[in-house]
């Protein structure tokens, strides 16, 4: 007797193995996250709507506050963005250093988004003739490198107020009298958790390999410490921190701040849009995301865009800045920055619009 075979469940059986690898393959391209983050042209915030001095003056044009949007890629973002004029591709070691969690990354944006804001508003306040300062009440520890003594010891959070029974009240005096300890020092550190006070002792050793490939920088483990400090100014001044982060809105938060305070509209009537840090002396600091900045600029008709000039150092981002306006086109000016006084002398040129 002749049997023959029905090939139909084999094929069925073949059918559904490759609709299973098949989604396997699109879970893994849509959820697996490489070492790299992407960023896009986020928005233009008028700073009227953000920032609000107390009995401020009004004016007809505005400032302006772009961002980008940031994400962690995956092959779908990352090749999107290899061939994307509008996409950046951003080594994950740029954006945060190795073995820092979510929650440490998300509270050093915190830290520089307050810190950016506070000083904006000295520099802004102490150009109009205001009242503001700093009272300085510790240092924060706002992350611990793996494998160091600190590991365990200290947190993140951990408000240092003394070391070695010598106070310490801001992140540079830290720094400074860290810098006197050598391999194997012990280093008593007065500390504030949870609203009480005690001493921690932690070991002066070696950063770990990727910190350091040649084996001759220690330290005790705290990476990026940021001063508590405390700004105190008179008007009093509120702005949105739930809709703004990180450190490089400072020059334009100080000229809103500015022409808030004073009687004169600064703006001219224009829509000046524009990025980059700022320091206590009002120096412009280069920033990221610039190439994505004009974009959002020019999307939200700036007819200025101020970007760091860094002293004209060669890939500054005024340079990004203006190629990326030239390939755009665009009517709006790209203006060089280097410091809050130069930015206010070129809005004392502009003529009224």
């Amino acid at each position: 007797m002749i049997h023959k075979f029905n090939d139909n469940g084999k094929k069925r059986n073949q059918g559904y193995i490759r609709w299973v690898i098949l989604i396997i393959i699109l879970l893994f391209i849509n959820f697996y996250q490489l070492p790299y983050y992407f960023t896009v042209p986020g928005d233009a915030l008028v700073l009227t709507d953000v920032v609000e001095v107390e009995d401020r003056n009004e004016y007809e044009g505005s400032f302006m506050l772009t961002t980008v949007r940031m994400g962690q890629a995956n092959v779908v973002n990352y090749v999107w963005a290899l061939f994307s004029d509008q996409r950046e591709i951003i080594p994950e070691e740029q954006v945060r250093p190795p073995g820092e969690t979510d929650e440490e990354y998300r509270h050093r944006q915190l830290m520089a988004m307050t810190s950016s804001q506070d000083l904006a508003v000295l520099v802004a306040y102490e150009h109009a003739g205001k009242t503001a300062y700093f009272e300085n009440h510790g240092v924060y520890v706002t992350g611990v490198i793996p494998e160091m003594d600190a590991e365990g010891k200290l947190q993140m959070g951990d408000k240092i107020k003394a070391v070695n029974g010598q106070e310490v009240l801001d992140h540079s005096k830290l720094l400074e009298v860290l810098s006197d300890y050598i391999l194997g020092d012990q280093v008593t550190f007065t500390i504030e958790r949870d609203d009480t006070v005690q001493d921690v002792t932690v070991e002066v050793m070696s950063f770990p390999e990727e910190y350091d490939d040649t084996g001759e920088r220690v330290g005790i483990g705290i990476a990026q410490p940021v001063t508590d400090r405390e700004l105190v100014r008179d008007p009093e001044v509120t702005i949105d921190t739930n809709r703004i982060g990180g450190p490089s809105a400072g020059l334009m938060f100080s000229l809103e701040i500015y022409n808030q305070l004073t009687e004169a509209d600064i703006t001219k009537g224009y829509q000046i849009a524009g990025t980059g840090a700022i320091n206590e002396q009002g120096i412009v600091g280069r920033i990221g995301g610039v190439k994505q900045k004009v974009l959002a600029s020019h999307n939200a008709d700036a007819d200025y865009f101020f970007a760091p000039h860094e002293g004209g150092a060669s890939g500054s981002n005024y340079e990004i800045a203006k190629e990326t306006a030239e390939s755009l086109r665009t009517d709006m000016i790209v203006v060089p920055i280097d410091t809050f006084e130069e930015a206010l002398e070129f809005l004392e040129e502009l003529p009224s619009k």
